[in-house]
């Protein structure tokens, strides 16, 4: 499996970390010899800044993507998702949701899929049903909008800015590399900070 993450200058930082952290440790992974590589894919070979300021240097250009079964595209968030530069981004999302891959996007990624019409038949969240409604002709899945932090339907996930713990939950349960489990106890574990959860997660890491 590959996960492709989108990277376009101003990409907010905290939305991602807690799953690829957790991609590219394996630590809970039900079977950690699964193959499971992150690769950064740009508009073009040039390096973005993220909001943190950090600097990240694609791996490879958007043209240069081919998506296998089993690969996940991440849309994270971005104040760029709007601009016509991430157009050809949004294009490729929204053909690869129609061919079945998984996909999956926060934040303005998702205000993204909305504005290029990818959200019209599918249940979904992002930041605010009414600037979706308001801001983009194209959208027209306001019937389907889910008022949770982060929903998942199908190959497809979606989530608020607010809900970086949610998205990730629901990344997790879409490629299905946790036991479910071990998902369970770990999001019960960030979320609420009990001890109980990290026996839990302890506990669901033994074979069976």
């Amino acid at each position: 499996m590959k996960v492709y993450l989108a990277v376009l200058n101003t990409l907010a930082d905290w939305e991602i970390g807690l799953l690829t952290a957790e991609l590219n440790s394996k630590r809970f992974f039900q079977n950690p010899g699964i193959e499971c590589e992150i690769l950064k894919v740009g508009l073009n070979s040039a390096p973005i800044r993220t909001m943190g300021g950090m600097e990240i240097k694609p791996d490879l250009v958007l043209e240069a993507l081919h998506l296998e079964d089993g690969d996940l595209l991440v849309l994270p968030g971005s104040e760029l998702w709007g601009e016509p530069q991430a157009d050809a981004f949004l294009r490729f999302a929204k053909k690869a949701l129609a061919d079945g891959h998984k996909v999956a996007a926060i934040c303005g990624g998702a205000d993204g899929l909305a504005r290029v019409g990818a959200l019209n038949a599918r249940r979904h969240t992002a930041n605010n049903k009414e600037h979706l409604t308001a801001s983009f002709p194209s959208y027209e899945g306001a019937a389907l909008y889910q008022d949770a932090p982060a929903w998942r339907d199908g190959n497809l996930v979606t989530a608020s800015g607010l809900a970086s713990l949610e998205f990730t939950r629901e990344v997790l349960a879409l490629i299905g590399v946790f036991k479910p489990a071990t998902l369970e106890a770990w999001f019960q574990l960030f979320k609420t900070r009990e001890p109980q959860y990290f026996h839990a997660l302890v506990a669901s890491m033994q074979p069976e």
